[in-house]
């Protein structure tokens, strides 16, 4: 598993807006989370992942975080809805891994075809800074402790 956030081109959405970018470029020179869900408007992802981060989003920047990804293997205008759907969404920032190519290139695919949502990403929370992964917590299939916000902010 790779130590560094990859350097691959993805759809990032912010405050709305979505762009391609190499993931690596703009989280260079900052300390960021990057949080992955198996699916946007999947339950555990809507009900505690995502609004947890939202709801921590200034205890988190109090403690040096620049910015909160939120990275799903979706499409970006899935994404991009998923987020504005909730009213403080546009806090967090969304990675659209619509080719689950950084879930690959960081080992942390799952098959879920058995749910007939195919290859996902595993539920994970990563704290890098100045690209450098320092702490990852990835969960086991189903479950959802390790990666909350509430743990992270804990481990910081």
């Amino acid at each position: 598993m790779m130590k560094i956030i990859p350097s691959i081109k993805l759809p990032i959405i912010k405050n709305g807006d979505s762009s391609n970018h190499i993931l690596s470029d703009i989280t260079k020179n900052k300390k960021i989370i990057i949080f992955g869900v198996p699916g946007a408007f999947t339950p555990t992802c809507s009900e505690k992942h995502l609004p947890g981060f939202i709801n921590l989003y200034n205890q988190f920047q109090a403690k040096g975080i620049h910015d909160i990804y939120c990275l799903s293997v979706n499409d970006v205008f899935v994404m991009k809805a998923w987020l504005e759907s909730y009213p403080k969404g546009y806090l967090i920032n969304g990675i659209a891994d619509g080719n689950a190519d950084f879930a690959k290139t960081m080992q942390l695919t799952i098959d879920y075809s058995g749910g007939f949502m195919g290859t996902r990403c595993k539920r994970f929370t990563l704290l890098a800074d100045q690209n450098n992964i320092v702490k990852l917590f990835i969960e086991e299939k189903g479950e959802y402790f390790v990666s909350s916000a509430e743990n992270i902010l804990n481990n910081i």
